[in-house]
């Protein structure tokens, strides 16, 4: 039986860190899987992964989303249909080839509100090219949105981020209880981050959601953000390698 992709989201209330926990669960995969396929997929229109890596992408989806809808638009039929049967090809210029993993951006859509038509069609790519990678990390966008629509339908690992606030306690346990219902996950877990104290995890409530772990403020993530250096080159001594490396070992038992 051909073993599937393993397929790790993260989720979680906006402004907890989900982006550069995203980022570092892909710097472990790089060094822990050389010799592996990695794909990292930054699904948030705040585009912050390409940044925490270091990645410069040119062509992002929404760009070959817009020119299908516009050679539609324009009535010619067979321009219209060769475009989208080449969609699946056009996804792969999208991608970027990094050391060790690939990546490839959803972009901001132009028009302000809804996201609807990038994700339904960020589903169809998820489906149509996991089976070209062994591992695929996805920086889901803040809140229920993607796992309300089935984006991460076909996720195998959803990892929820909060910090120690209710609100994001809450976040997550609402994302839960929507994925239980519309995502065919394997594990889910979640992981407290910025925590002051461990003192303060003693208060949080995440329902039923398994606590894989937690990490405290680390200086050396705020100094590699001010200075614009990518994740990549963060020390794997510091709080949120080290942390993020006992989750990812959890999450893949």
């Amino acid at each position: 039986m051909e073993k599937k992709p393993v397929v790790l989201a993260v989720a979680g209330k906006g402004g907890v860190g989900k982006t550069s926990l995203a980022a570092v669960m892909v710097k472990l995969l790089v060094e822990a899987y050389p010799d592996k396929k990695i794909l990292a997929i930054d699904a948030d229109p705040a585009v912050g992964l390409s940044t925490a890596l270091g990645v410069e992408p040119g062509l992002t989806l929404d760009d070959i989303r817009k020119e299908a809808v516009e050679t539609a638009a324009s009535g010619d039929t067979k321009a219209t249909v060769e475009v989208l049967g080449e969609a699946r090809y056009r996804i792969f210029d999208c991608m970027v080839e990094m050391d060790g993993f690939s990546f490839i951006a959803i972009g901001r859509p132009e028009a302000a509100g809804c996201y609807c038509k990038i994700n339904t069609y960020l589903k169809e790519v998820i489906a149509s090219i996991s089976d070209n990678f062994d591992y695929i990390v996805i920086d889901g966008e803040a809140g229920i949105e993607q796992i309300n629509r089935r984006v991460m339908e076909k996720v195998t690992h959803l990892l929820l981020v909060t910090d120690s606030s209710k609100k994001g306690c809450d976040v997550v346990k609402t994302i839960k209880r929507v994925a239980d219902d519309l995502v065919m996950y394997d594990r889910i877990g979640a992981v407290v981050n910025r925590v002051p104290s461990e003192d303060v995890l003693k208060f949080m409530n995440l329902g039923d959601i398994p606590l894989l772990g937690w990490i405290g403020a680390d200086t050396n993530l705020t100094e590699c953000d001010l200075k614009g250096q990518s994740v990549l080159t963060i020390s794997d001594d510091s709080a949120i390698v080290k942390g993020m490396n006992s989750v990812l070992n959890k999450m893949l038992v």
